[in-house]
């Protein structure tokens, strides 16, 4: 799992494109007012794009964590004011509702 990766684009390609997926349904579920389960798309999304950063950032697999702000403190992000409270947050409502 700590091994340097070969092919990072095509890795990270997957993590995007695999976030696009979950944010076009997401955005399907809040139109059919789904909206509990509009959250837990969005949570992916997020997620999704932040374990793209961590291959970019890293070269190497990330994680098998769910934990936002766990992820992004992995790959040293400086993030704007409250976003370590808003990241703890979704990652807390997702554990909350769905584990």
């Amino acid at each position: 799992m700590e091994d340097k990766l070969k092919d990072i684009d095509s890795i990270i390609r997957h993590w995007r494109e695999s976030a696009e997926q979950n944010y076009s349904t997401m955005q399907n579920l809040i139109t059919t007012k789904e909206y509990s389960w509009a959250l837990f798309m969005g949570h992916l999304v997020i997620e999704k794009l932040i374990k793209a950063l961590y291959v970019k950032t890293l070269h190497q697999h990330p994680l098998f964590k769910h934990d936002l702000l766990f992820l992004i403190k992995k790959i040293d992000v400086d993030l704007p004011l409250d976003y370590d409270e808003w990241l703890d947050e979704i990652t807390t409502f997702q554990s909350k509702c769905y584990i």
